[in-house]
């Protein structure tokens, strides 16, 4: 695909794209898909999956109480549930708007290893990591943000986020679409959006604008993007993701640069 060659104009020292069809095959990829990068926000895809398989397992349930009174698993994993960004302090009523809180996904961390007695990232290595064949994968440290990983290994996510093996398609299905539907709240780097969708730990595009994903991309479209510079988004209309990787911090550049790569990507799909 000639419009990953794209990044070669990135201001990062590396980066690497693949583009990852419904059934796992690799339509088009640029750069070294076995180098490891940091995630940062984009492990909450991969810490979203360790919860939901929990829940499938019964360890607890989305109405479970977790973090602020009356907020619950389910408030947690939609940024629901009044925390800020990265302290405990709580600035909304649980379900009233939508706060972005990387202090929820590591209170629902410490909510899992209550209820399996096994530290989260060994219960997300033994539900998520090896199943997938994700050996070149980790979190060690907090489960909003500290993830490791390479294209190739996300390869392999992307294709079980478009056809999941690990979740109930019920479950799958409840994940990748909104959850408290019409609540305002920030996008980090993107500024207020009037309805920040957000299902189960995954951010969905929706009608967002301005957005780090393409104008073209449907607003079904689900995934995360990370301040260490990365993106995956999966686009139901088209059954097909894209993982993109830089060791370039997010800003501005990121902001210029991403929604028309993205078009460029998805306007390329179409034309095949």
């Amino acid at each position: 695909m000639q419009s990953l060659k794209a990044i070669n104009s990135w201001p990062s020292a590396h980066a690497v794209t693949a583009v990852v069809a419904k059934d796992g095959s690799v339509l088009g990829s640029h750069g070294d898909l076995t180098r490891s990068y940091a995630l940062a926000s984009v492990t909450k895809l991969l810490s979203s999956y360790a919860f939901l398989v929990a829940i499938e397992e019964g360890a607890f349930d989305l109405d479970t109480p977790a973090g602020p009174e009356g907020s619950t698993v389910k408030h947690l994993l939609s940024h629901t549930s009044g925390y800020d960004f990265a302290e405990k302090t709580v600035r909304f009523a649980p379900g009233t708007r939508r706060l972005y809180s990387n202090v929820g996904f590591e209170v629902l961390a410490g909510t899992l290893e209550a209820a399996t007695d096994m530290t989260f990232p060994d219960y997300l290595a033994e539900a998520v990591l090896h199943p997938l064949g994700m050996a070149s994968t980790s979190v060690e440290g907090s489960a909003a943000a500290d993830g490791v990983s390479t294209a190739a290994d996300l390869v392999k996510f992307a294709a079980e986020l478009q056809a999941p093996t690990l979740l109930a398609p019920e479950t799958h299905f409840e994940a990748t679409h909104v959850v408290y539907p019409g609540l305002a709240g920030i996008l980090p780097g993107y500024g207020r959006q009037k309805n920040n969708a957000w299902g189960l730990g995954m951010e969905i595009r929706s009608e967002k604008s301005p957005h780090w994903t393409g104008s073209l991309n449907s607003p079904e479209t689900f995934g995360h993007f990370g301040q260490a510079g990365t993106f995956l988004w999966v686009d139901p209309a088209l059954e097909t993701a894209c993982v993109t990787l830089t060791d370039k911090p997010f800003g501005p550049w990121a902001v210029e640069a991403w929604a028309p790569f993205n078009d460029q990507v998805v306007a390329e799909l179409r034309a095949r």
